[in-house]
């Protein structure tokens, strides 16, 4: 009958005390911290394995063990064998299922069936024949494990011959190690994302956790007690109602579902693949599409069934529903508002309330709205513009005073600007006036009194003259200037032509009043 084992060391321990120190059982097992009683079954065994003391000298720990105990036989005569495979599909479905349950109920089946303990020894024996990955306890819909392949695969740009390298990424199910896969153009957040809610589209349903690797697009921070998820990814959890634990670092063992999914699907997918040529993203993913059936449909080679099989009675019952409507992808950006009460993204500027100057905001944009948060709390909304350099700006986020703006004046910038040269305040000046409003130049005026600091005051101010005298008053002008050393070359000069003398040229007087064209003149 299986019981708990001491480790071999204790055991020669209480041998040695039994035999050579001549001590009785009682005092064994004060020294030993154990029952009298165990100490009387290990000598008991030890005679039932034809041993004696001392201990022959060849006989290491593993050899004392496997003759002291036994393996149990497989089969005993009259009794019969519990159905293993469905006991371990009965553990994956339910978390309640146990297998004192399952014990119960085989032995209402079978009376004269195995005990508790010979039931438990037989089962863990038929388990660890399997592979390390399946005899991983994994709940019917309660794990997705998600990683990238090692491997890509290359498409073919039709119009240029040009060979472009496609990531794959897989996500497979804990309990029946159903799988998924698609590829994508990149390993970024934006597909990052897509690839789990399109993962879940192709389960039918939500796990509770999702087990990624510590992957710098949805782990900001790889830590081992506390991760820091991504904004974005942590967003997205929140909005499928799913829990995300990312893989403890340098612990392979923690991802081996994840990992043994990729090795499948570089085996029986991308080698398949190997000697195709595809010249779309769309193109390949179909082909992985028709193979991953293919795969999932491929029968165990340890258990009966496929992963098709296991997924329709064990997962899919148990995974969440789906939410009403997709995730909407949003990214996450940390600044401050500017002086000018505008926050800038991709460069463009959106308008804050202008009492936030100099405050730390989040800024969280999609593709088509910018929202910036303010201790939590949206203080402005906007459609999100693509056009460089321009300004969107609510009326409602301008001070009352355009000639007053809190410390911050269109003189005082201008005479800031002066500080540097006459031509650099003249610049400052008319860049501020050329704007509706002021205060949505003085982010450009601060950028140009900023360039000193890189270029010095004197190639500041001969930028500036250049631009003065070019009539172009903006802060990337004077940037290019200075950045192509023009500021450092001979201005141009004006040159005034002389006029023209010649006899086909009319003159002043000839358009004063009642003057005809002379005969014979063909002015034109």
């Amino acid at each position: 009958m299986p019981e708990t084992r001491l480790p071999m060391r204790q055991v020669r321990e209480i041998l040695r005390l039994h035999f050579e120190a001549k001590l009785k059982d009682r005092q064994i097992a004060k020294i030993c911290s154990v029952g009298k009683g165990t100490v009387r079954r290990y000598l008991k065994r030890l005679a039932a394995a034809g041993l004696s003391w001392p201990l022959p000298i060849e006989l290491d720990e593993a050899t004392l063990e496997h003759r002291m105990f036994p393996p149990p036989p497989v089969v005993l005569e009259g009794r019969p064998v519990p159905d293993f495979h469905t006991v371990h599909k009965e553990l994956k479905s339910r978390k309640s299922v146990t297998l004192q349950l399952l014990w119960e109920e085989y032995r209402e089946t079978h009376p004269e069936g195995y005990n508790y303990s010979w039931y438990c020894e037989l089962y863990r024996q038929w388990a660890h024949k399997l592979d390390i990955v399946m005899r991983q306890e994994h709940r019917a819909g309660e794990k997705t494990f998600v990683d990238h392949a090692g491997q890509t695969v290359p498409v073919t740009d039709p119009l240029t011959g040009a060979v472009r390298h496609a990531y794959v990424f897989v996500a497979v199910l804990g309990a029946s190690s159903y799988a998924y896969a698609e590829a994508t153009w990149t390993r970024d957040l934006w597909d990052w994302i897509g690839s789990h809610s399109r993962a879940f589209e192709y389960f039918g349903g939500t796990s509770a956790l999702i087990v990624p690797d510590n992957w710098r697009s949805g782990v900001k921070t790889a830590c081992w007690y506390e991760p820091e998820l991504n904004r974005t990814y942590a967003e997205w959890a929140i909005h499928y109602g799913v829990g995300i634990l990312p893989t403890r670092p340098r612990r392979a063992k923690d991802k081996a579902k994840a990992e043994a999914g990729v090795r499948l699907v570089q085996m029986w997918i991308l080698a398949a693949l190997r000697r195709r040529q595809f010249f779309s993203l769309p193109e390949l993913n179909e082909a992985i599409a028709e193979l991953l059936i293919k795969l999932n449909q491929r029968p165990f080679r340890k258990l009966r069934g496929s992963r098709a099989e296991l997924y329709a009675t064990i997962d899919r019952p148990a995974l969440q529903p789906l939410p009403a409507q997709r995730f909407v992808f949003a990214e996450w950006k940390k600044t401050r508002i500017n002086i000018d009460y505008h926050v800038e993204l991709d460069g463009h500027y959106y308008s804050a309330p202008y009492q936030l100057v100099g405050k730390q905001v989040e800024v969280r944009f999609t593709s088509a709205t910018v929202e910036i948060l303010f201790q939590g709390k949206r203080v402005a909304s906007h459609v999100r513009s693509r056009k460089p350099y321009a300004h969107t700006t609510l009326p409602e986020h301008r001070p009352k005073s355009h000639q007053q703006y809190l410390e911050w004046t269109p003189s005082r910038i201008v005479d800031w600007a002066a500080k540097t040269g006459p031509f650099t305040g003249r610049l400052v000046a008319a860049l501020l006036a050329e704007k509706p409003h002021p205060e949505m130049g003085y982010r450009s005026a601060l950028g140009v009194i900023s360039l000193s600091r890189k270029y010095g005051p004197e190639r500041v101010e001969a930028a500036c003259t250049r631009a003065v005298r070019m009539k172009v008053h903006r802060y990337q002008s004077v940037k290019s200037i200075l950045a192509s050393g023009l500021d450092q070359q001979p201005l141009p000069q004006l040159i005034v032509r002389p006029p023209v003398e010649h006899a086909n040229i009319r003159g002043a007087d000839y358009y004063g009043d009642g003057a005809q064209p002379a005969q014979g003149v063909g002015g034109c």
